[in-house]
């Protein structure tokens, strides 16, 4: 059967489609779609308690290779992690599918790779790691440093519809290096302060329709940097975001940085479980000055 999921990965539709094929014989699951179609897949796969195989359509984020599922609420906020003992059992990408996925979807696979980098390294910062975790952050270098190194010559293949070895090697490193990150760190090294930043966001009606995940996380990364006082670093980062066209403050989101407006975004990052496993502790006065910092940067 071909399923289309609809709009948000929830544990309603997660366990919906489990009711609806439990006993019925299924062998295996195919996701295909974005990531939270393959999200979604995943968890029923899961609770169905047969093997998943993903076919991403779009190259915007990682899920195709991550074994977890990012929930959500049916109103589109941030719900949980929904973690898997093993990821797909293989991942179909099609080259020639992924370079005519819609251009925004590749602008926000770039963001949300690079978060990868500084998110495991930040979250990771004076730690022992055991060898899995130490390996999967040194990976983790490749996310950000392949996204400067063929990012933008990737971005003009996309528009002139002609996959060279730039895409390749980028559309490789959102799926398969970040896949890979996720897999061998452990889990408190996945994300930190850039992705809860995101999650805090998707609070502002409508703003995720108009910017993808990716987007606000590397805007989050900004913050992240800003909340390090790493500002050469911040530098950095910001003129390969302009150059990917992903927004680096609030006002390219149409967005007042008023303090009080920012209020329930501020508090979400604070309190976010991405937050809990960080190198040290982040009050909302701490974000909300990166925030005003990295609105001048």
């Amino acid at each position: 059967d071909a399923v289309v999921f609809g709009k948000e990965c929830t544990y309603e539709k997660i366990h919906e489609l489990r009711d609806q094929y439990e006993g019925k014989g299924i062998d295996m699951v195919f996701g295909m779609g974005g990531g939270k179609a393959m999200d979604t897949a995943k968890g029923v796969a899961w609770e169905l308690g047969v093997p998943v195989f993903t076919f991403p359509t779009v190259p915007s984020n990682c899920a195709a290779m991550a074994a977890l599922s990012v929930v959500y609420r049916q109103d589109g906020v941030f719900d949980s992690f929904y973690f898997y003992e093993r990821p797909a059992v293989h991942c179909f990408m099609n080259t020639e599918v992924l370079l005519h996925a819609p251009e925004k979807y590749f602008r926000a696979g770039m963001g949300d790779t690079i978060a990868k980098y500084f998110e495991c390294w930040f979250s990771a910062r004076g730690d022992w790691l055991d060898y899995h975790s130490a390996l999967g952050r040194e990976i983790s270098r490749l996310c950000y440093e392949r996204i400067c190194t063929c990012g933008r010559k990737a971005f003009e293949e996309v528009r002139t519809g002609e996959a060279g070895d730039a895409f390749v090697q980028t559309v490789l490193t959102i799926v398969v290096n970040t896949g890979l990150v996720s897999h061998m760190v452990e889990d408190c090294y996945n994300c930190a302060v850039a992705h809860s930043v995101c999650y805090g966001l998707n609070l502002i009606p409508g703003l995720e329709e108009k910017f993808l995940h990716g987007d606000l996380v590397a805007y989050g990364v900004l913050v992240q940097l800003m909340l390090d006082q790493d500002r050469a670093q911040a530098k950095e980062v910001k003129s390969l975001l302009r150059d990917l066209g992903i927004p680096t403050t609030l006002a390219e989101m149409g967005l007042s940085p008023d303090r009080e407006k920012l209020d329930p975004v501020i508090q979400e990052t604070v309190t976010g479980p991405d937050m809990e496993h960080i190198p040290y502790p982040v009050t909302g006065e701490m974000i909300w000055k990166a925030m005003e910092e990295t609105e001048i940067l």
